[in-house]
């Protein structure tokens, strides 16, 4: 168990912030607030103030003013879904009876999710082939009387890239539509680049129209896992996120997340990592791993039979992907998985990433990563149509089924196995 060598940096994203100090001090945190809940604030007004601190804190920087507010949520995922749930709730409330989203094809998953849960339709945008940013004539196109929420990226998932956010926003503002910016991955990477010395692209509340942002501080906010942060431009937004019991036999029960009670240790433990390193190390960490990202985009662009997508170096922020027209990528991610290394596998079109933390940028980590990239396609030119690896099998086979609901089924039957254990056996006397 456990063979990928994460703390030296093989591995593409997972964990974030692991040295030794920052461990032992959210270890000691965690320990002193492990039975706390928020729920009862009454009971734990110190996991009450922390939070309220971690929300003013980003809100802060994404450039908020006093009227910006939010809530801290257990991940991404949490975030958007309750976002969409507000944005839902919102279009009810003023007469739409079906509430639809437009989102590009490249924005997360999480999305869908929150549609299925919530009924809520989805008109998924097309993206420009050489930018990989939102069509935006598309996206206009697409809205209509229905239309409960407009969603950008900044970055998304697959390519790193930034939706053109001012853009967008520009669209919500001319219909009169909430906007999203899902900041999960670039939470903190974004708002410090200027300070780190690169330039930003407008992303943040100083956007006309963007009414809310989610940003995960459990990636490179480096909090333990668990936490992420949802914003809003002022309170008339959130109040559609917040969910009221006034008639229950039990009391009037109230709550702000999809949760009641939360573990105020992953709260405090949040609130402490953000005092332990303060704007100068988010400062730091950001020029690190963006010029770590930029060297391995530059060098991975001089690879023959590589091409990086998109195909300008100078976007990249923190991820960095990779194709091929000259051989089945998949077959790179196999090989390079013999030699350590955890790649994710993207696909429409087959493409490999990186997404870079603090952990790539330690000395030496690029370097071998490039030199075992050049080794790697080097071994694969000399027979490019030989036997492909696991993971080239599972992602041809997978293009090829046109229905996907039996991918589907294979993801849940993965998931069982995930969950299954078999039953204890009484001890024999």
């Amino acid at each position: 168990m456990g063979q990928l060598q994460w703390k030296d940096g093989f591995v593409s994203g997972a964990v974030y912030g692991a040295t030794q100090e920052l461990g032992e001090l959210v270890t000691e945190v965690f320990s002193r607030h492990a039975f706390s809940n928020p729920l009862h604030a009454d009971v734990f007004p110190d996991i009450r103030k922390m939070e309220a601190e971690i929300v003013r804190m980003v809100c802060n920087m994404f450039h908020g003013d006093e009227a910006s507010c939010g809530t801290t949520t257990s991940g991404g995922t949490e975030s958007l879904m309750l976002a969409c749930k507000a944005y839902r709730d919102l279009a009810i409330d003023r007469g739409v009876r079906a509430p639809e989203m437009v989102i590009p094809v490249t924005a997360h998953c999480a999305f869908d999710k929150a549609a299925q849960y919530f009924t809520i339709k989805m008109r998924k945008i097309p993206i420009d082939p050489v930018t990989k940013q939102v069509n935006l004539r598309a996206m206009r196109r697409a809205i209509n009387k229905n239309t409960c929420m407009l969603i950008g990226s900044a970055p998304n998932y697959p390519y790193g890239v930034i939706d053109q956010i001012d853009k967008i926003g520009a669209l919500g503002v001319k219909y009169g539509i909430p906007v999203h910016v899902d900041s999960c991955l670039g939470g903190f990477l974004l708002p410090f680049l200027e300070e780190a010395g690169f330039k930003a692209p407008p992303f943040d509340f100083r956007v006309d129209g963007v009414t809310s942002i989610s940003c995960d501080t459990h990636k490179y906010g480096y909090a333990p896992k668990g936490s992420s942060v949802l914003m809003y431009r002022n309170k008339d937004y959130r109040r559609f996120q917040y969910f009221a019991a006034a008639d229950w036999p039990g009391g009037v029960y109230a709550s702000a997340t999809f949760a009641g009670s939360r573990p105020g240790s992953l709260i405090a433990a949040c609130w402490a990592t953000m005092m332990f390193l303060g704007q100068p190390g988010y400062v730091k960490a950001t020029r690190e791993i963006v010029n770590t990202a930029r060297k391995l985009a530059s060098e991975f662009s001089k690879i023959k039979h590589l091409r990086l997508v998109p195909e300008d170096p100078d976007v990249v922020i923190n991820v960095v992907t990779i194709a091929s027209d000259d051989f089945n990528i998949y077959r790179l991610s196999d090989t390079l998985n013999t030699k350590g290394w955890a790649l994710n596998p993207l696909q429409f079109p087959p493409c490999i990433h990186i997404c870079l933390t603090n952990l790539h940028a330690m000395k030496g980590v690029a370097e071998k990563l490039i030199q075992d990239v050049k080794t790697c396609v080097d071994d694969i030119m000399k027979s490019p149509n030989a036997a492909i690896g696991s993971t080239a099998a599972m992602y041809g086979a997978v293009a090829t089924i046109p229905d996907r609901s039996i991918i589907s089924d294979i993801a849940f039957a993965y998931l069982d196995a995930c969950l299954d254990s078999q039953p204890m056996k009484e001890e024999t006397k």
